[in-house]
Order: structure tokens, then sequence, then C-alpha cells
């Protein structure tokens, strides 16, 4: 039978491995050319590899949490009912081999039960930056059972080790000394409480988050302002156009591409707010590229980026928007789609949020955040006197990097997109 290779794929700029997250099949099962055969993760998205050709799983080359680097051999598939070349096994053994603390896995070697001692050099890559992160000690490197292949520790292994230790449940802990040895005890009281505590460990894009929030406010001063807007004649024309959009387009008419519509023309105009910062240089970016924040069904968050915003009218807008809020619930979008952003936008209305202090998307100096459209009441001011009325109103707050952006320049941007949402021309057709 011919023997294909399986590689991991280039992803996109700068990414050059990737995780294992799960395999999808098992070494034996038949596969069909372009089913997904295992998940994997970059610090950027989740995504799958199909297969490229139909036939048997023949071998796998990582397990997983393993960090395979791109271009590496991850698997093979054995096509069924074609001739293999007399080279094609003895190349993949070496490739297999050449994998630090992997060698061949086949069908026919029956994984070993798992072992209590674990030698730090058959690590993965990413169970030794966790094993670094929580300054986790060789002496409590063994006590952890390993339930990989071949007794290997596992991410899932360290993740259950450290929410044990971290709750209590570890009561001691040994502590070797080139003269003694001694017993570190965990007090009372901590134990007493594990009961009323449920211990959740971070996913893998719940830390990446957490990470980069924690840099943005490390990286930048913020500072926050907010400004409310009229939206009222824009609520009026979307509710008399949304059936005819839906009719015409097949897609939903919601105020995000509105809003990304005046967002996009106010950055044209103030370039100073779509940037970043190298050092003691402003990199001002010619292309507006907007991250649209977008909550996923786990709880995280995600930024779809659409490129080249500026050139897209209502219409392009609602779609791309639309193709990637549904794409990311979905966990559908490549790589390159959630890079390159250089303006981020977050919608706090869809949870009736009134407002709120965004914390920026690095390496952008700037992010806008949308609040709750509410019916109030509104002092109308006219030529012939003031009145009192009832008008859709949301909040908009922009927080950005005082660094680069100061006050006037971020008041400036946040008020000519007031304009030109209340100056929206309500006899616009789509």
């Amino acid at each position: 039978m011919k023997r294909i290779e399986v590689t991991l794929p280039a992803m996109g700029e700068g990414i050059t491995d990737a995780t294992i997250t799960r395999w999808l099949v098992s070494v034996g099962d038949h596969v069909d050319e372009d089913t997904p055969i295992v998940e994997i993760a970059t610090d950027k998205v989740d995504s799958e590899i199909p297969a490229p050709h139909a036939g048997r799983l023949a071998s796998i080359a990582f397990k997983e949490g393993d960090v395979p680097q791109v271009g590496q051999v991850i698997a093979v598939i054995e096509a069924e009912g074609e001739a293999a070349t007399n080279s094609d096994q003895p190349e993949l053994d070496k490739i297999i081999s050449e994998i630090p603390g992997i060698g061949q896995i086949k069908q026919e070697v029956e994984p070993e039960k798992p072992v209590a001692n674990i030698d730090e050099a058959y690590l993965s890559p990413l169970v030794k930056s966790i094993v670094k992160k929580e300054h986790i000690s060789k002496e409590e490197l063994q006590e952890i059972t390993g339930t990989g292949l071949g007794g290997r520790v596992t991410k899932e292994d360290m993740l259950q080790f450290i929410s044990s230790r971290n709750s209590g449940v570890l009561k001691t802990k040994n502590v070797s000394t080139a003269t003694s040895s001694k017993q570190e005890i965990v007090p009372p009281n901590k134990i007493e409480q594990v009961e009323d505590i449920e211990v959740v460990p971070m996913d893998r894009m719940r830390k990446l988050i957490a990470d980069h929030m924690v840099m943005s406010i490390q990286t930048s001063p913020h500072v926050t302002s907010f400004i409310d807007v009229d939206l009222t004649n824009i609520v009026k024309w979307r509710e008399r156009n949304k059936a005819d959009f839906q009719r015409k387009e097949g897609q939903k008419l919601t105020f995000t591409p509105i809003f990304f519509e005046a967002i996009a023309r106010a950055i044209k105009e103030f370039p100073g707010i779509n940037a970043s910062v190298d050092g003691d240089r402003v990199l001002i970016k010619k292309r507006i590229n907007l991250g649209m924040a977008t909550a996923l069904p786990s709880g995280n968050l995600i930024v779809p980026v659409i490129k080249n915003a500026e050139r897209l009218n209502i219409t392009g807008l609602a779609i791309a928007v639309n193709d990637f809020a549904n794409r990311a619930r979905a966990n559908k979008l490549l790589p390159d789609e959630i890079q390159g952003g250089t303006f981020t936008i977050t919608n706090l209305g869809a949870f009736d949020t009134l407002a709120g202090t965004p914390i920026i998307n690095q390496p952008q100096v700037a992010i806008l955040a949308i609040g709750a459209i509410k019916k109030i009441p509104v002092v109308i001011e006219t030529s012939e006197g003031d009145s009192i009325g009832i008008r859709s109103v949301a909040i908009l707050s922009l927080a950005y990097d005082h660094r680069v952006v100061d006050g006037a320049l971020g008041g400036m941007f946040l008020k000519r997109v007031k304009d030109l949402l209340e100056q929206f021309d309500v006899k616009r057709t789509l």
C-alpha cells in the first residue's frame, strides 16, 4: 500500500509550531479524504488537519500535548489499494525515530501501562513549560503518574496535579536536601475549605487571554473616554430595511456594520488612532483592519479581523461580520483571519451592558466599546426652545494608550464617530 505522509501545515505568518490537542481517529481506523483527523492549537487559534488521502491511519508521530514544528510529519496514512514503494517504510522510520522522546509508534505496539517514574528527557515541550512555569520540583514530578503512551506525562496529568496541589488535596510533599528530608504540612484550615471550593483549571485559550490582558496593562498606560450617541435615526432606518436586506442578501442586518462603517471613516481622518508602538517609534498603519471581539460558547473570547474595512460598504461589512461571528462560534476560523488587526471594537450591548473600560488588544493603541442602545428621556434643543423627548442612546467608551494617544486625539476621534452616527443618512439604500 502507498504510504501518505501527513505534515503540520503552515498556518500563517510567525506561526512555527502547534500543539496536538486531540486525535480524532485512532491508529488502524479508516479515514476518508478531507476528513479531520487531528485537532491542533496555536497561540492564535484552534483548527483541524484533514486527511490528504483516503486510507487507514498507519501510525502517528506525536501524541496529544506534543508540539511539532511546521513541516514535520505527524502521521502516516496507508492508501488502500495502492502499492507502496520499498523505500516508504524505512524513510518513515527514519523520520519518526529522529523525533526526541517519541520513536516509532505503530499499530502493532501496545501502549505500556502508566508508570510513576518519569524521565524528564521524555517530557513534551508543553509539559516542560508547565513544569517551569508552576515551579514543579523534580521530586513532585516523580509523584505524577503519566497516562500517555508509554507512561508519558500529558498536559491533562499536569493540570490535574496542579489542581490537586493548589486545592490542598495533596497534604504532604517530600522535600529532599543533601543532608535531610522533611515534610511540609498543609494548614488544617486550608484542608477544611476544600469541600467548599470547586477548582476549575484554566483551559489553553483562557490562559492565553489572561497572559495577553496582563501584558497589555503592563505595557500601556490606559485612559478611557466616554461619549453618548443618539442613535434614534439609525434604529428607525434599520427597522425599515432589515426585512428587505434579509430577503436580498440572506443576511441579518445588525447595528454592528453601521458602527464599523463610521469607525473606519473616523480612523481615516485620525490615523494616529490606527497605530502601534515599536520602542520609541510610532507605526501608523495605512490599512484599516478592524478586529471584532467575539464571545465563544465556552466563555472565551476571540477577535477575527475584517481586513481593509474602509473599502467595504454596509452590505459588505454586514456579510463579513455575520460570517466571522458564525465561524468563530463553530471554531472554523483560519489563523490568518485573527491576525493583522489595527483597531478593535467590542460590543458590550449584546449583554445589556451600558458602558465599560476595555483593555487594549496589543500591539494596537486603542479599542472602542459599544454599550447597549437604550431609550431614555433627552433634552432636545431647537431654535424654538428646549423640549424633552424619548431617544435611543448608546454610550461609546474608547480606551487608548496614553504613551502615544493624548486626550485630545482620543476625544476628537470619539467625537467624530459620534457625529458620523448621528448624521447618518436615513434616505440611503442598500
